[in-house]
């Protein structure tokens, strides 16, 4: 996660951070009536937390209302972790009134460089009360031996 604050809707970037992969959009705050503008909504609004145990790094992504059926976490050769989905709209009734339609639907997708460190065999994934939690274990990386070399002359 970057460190770097934002000065786009003051929350953190991740412009700067070598493990995020994702794109800020420039234009996402322009209203629009357009479908992709609500498939984009649904992309942006999903938040990611990770952080970094001694033991593992761990990401949490917030996902109310989606089945854990309705979600893909992937793995790339090239370490590059994928949580993907779609929120499905809700069945419009004639005789339904709207008065404010904020959540938002469409497919959302997140990707992430993982570190060296990880061990993309072990990763784990689990669903809870709308929030996903994936585990990736870590190896424990071999310091360099240093030797010492004795100086002629």
């Amino acid at each position: 996660m970057s460190l770097i604050p934002s000065f786009f809707n003051g929350q953190q970037s991740s412009i700067f951070d070598p493990f995020s992969l994702d794109v800020w959009d420039p234009f996402k705050d322009f209203p629009s009536n357009s479908s992709l503008s609500q498939e984009n909504s649904a992309f942006a609004n999903t938040r990611i937390d990770w952080k970094e145990t001694p033991e593992a790094h761990v990401i949490k992504a917030d996902l109310p209302g989606i089945k854990k059926e309705e979600v893909k976490v992937e793995v790339e050769d090239d370490r590059v972790l994928q949580i993907s989905g779609e929120r499905k709209i809700e069945k419009e009734d004639k005789n339904d009134t709207w008065h404010r339609l904020e959540r938002s639907s469409g497919k959302f997708l997140r990707r992430f460089r993982l570190p060296e460190n990880a061990k993309m065999d072990q990763i784990k994934a689990a669903m809870d009360n709308g929030v996903l939690t994936v585990t990736v274990p870590k190896e424990e990386l071999k310091k360099p031996e240093l030797k010492s070399i004795e100086i002629s002359g």
